[in-house]
């Protein structure tokens, strides 16, 4: 089961002012390092964090996860996956003695940006290349990357980053809204969140080794609450969900990723 203490620090991390789009990409390397941690019992830190990641190798069994995610979501709700696009092909990497920076390193990065085009067709404002993550050409893509990744995890009900977690009480927010301003649209079937997964990577059954990457490896989703006792973290939260909902009120909709990028933009404006 996920370390919950982990996630609820992660929390408090991710709702901060900030003062700068540096300070906010910083908070974003530690919430995904949290999930990280929590999922493959890794050792990641903010400070770690492009170094630790940049053999490609978790990266590339993460993706395998998700595969396996989208696989068992398929045939649980078959009904609610028919109009997902579902991952399904497995992702190729070496995993034993990777040199960062290395020819191995810099083939399994690629195939892993591979797997992100092709199996979740992420778009390309939000797509990094291989020099962004082995060179440090461009960490900002790379953290909004992995964040669009978590959130297609999310979807098949994998265990969410916080900054995930937040969006989708932003976006059920949204929906309430939206119901009360328009009633009589209230019983129009409506996109359902996905159920959470029954166990981890700390329950695989007995049998099944645990470095195996075909063992079976799913993860309970589960929401914590946020507190919003802090009045700084409050209007930090209001502010993003302030432009958050202009965002979305905008004839065209773009996807709450582009939203936390544009957030990465204005931090420099500092919490007003």
């Amino acid at each position: 089961m996920a370390d919950q203490s982990n996630i609820q620090s992660a929390a408090s991390k991710s709702i901060r002012p900030f003062k700068s789009s540096e300070e906010y990409l910083y908070a974003m390397k530690e919430d995904l390092a949290e999930w990280l941690n929590t999922l493959y019992d890794l050792e990641i830190t903010a400070d770690s964090f492009m170094d630790g990641l940049d053999s490609g190798c978790a990266l590339c069994r993460h993706a395998n996860h998700v595969n396996r995610a989208a696989l068992d979501f398929q045939l649980e709700n078959p009904e609610a996956a028919r109009p997902m696009k579902m991952p399904c092909r497995d992702v190729v990497f070496q995993s034993r003695n990777v040199v960062s920076g290395s020819f191995v390193a810099r083939d399994n990065v690629s195939n892993f940006i591979t797997w992100c085009r092709q199996e979740l067709c992420i778009k390309d404002v939000l797509m990094f290349e291989t020099n962004d993550l082995v060179e440090r050409c461009n960490e900002k893509n790379f953290v909004l990357c992995l964040l669009e990744v978590a959130r297609r995890g999310a979807k098949f009900g994998m265990l969410a980053p916080m900054l995930i977690q937040l969006e989708e009480e932003i976006e059920e927010e949204i929906r309430d809204q939206e119901i009360r301003a328009h009633p009589g649209e209230a019983d129009e079937p409506g996109e359902q969140s996905p159920p959470g997964r029954s166990y981890s990577r700390k329950e695989i059954p007995e049998g099944v080794e645990e470095e195996a990457d075909d063992a079976p490896f799913v993860w309970q989703q589960k929401r914590v609450l946020l507190d919003m006792r802090n009045l700084d973290e409050l209007r930090c939260i209001t502010q993003y969900r302030i432009y958050h909902h202009q965002v979305l009120c905008q004839e065209t909709k773009p996807c709450l990723s582009l939203v936390t990028s544009r957030c990465l933009d204005i931090g420099s404006q500092g919490v007003k």
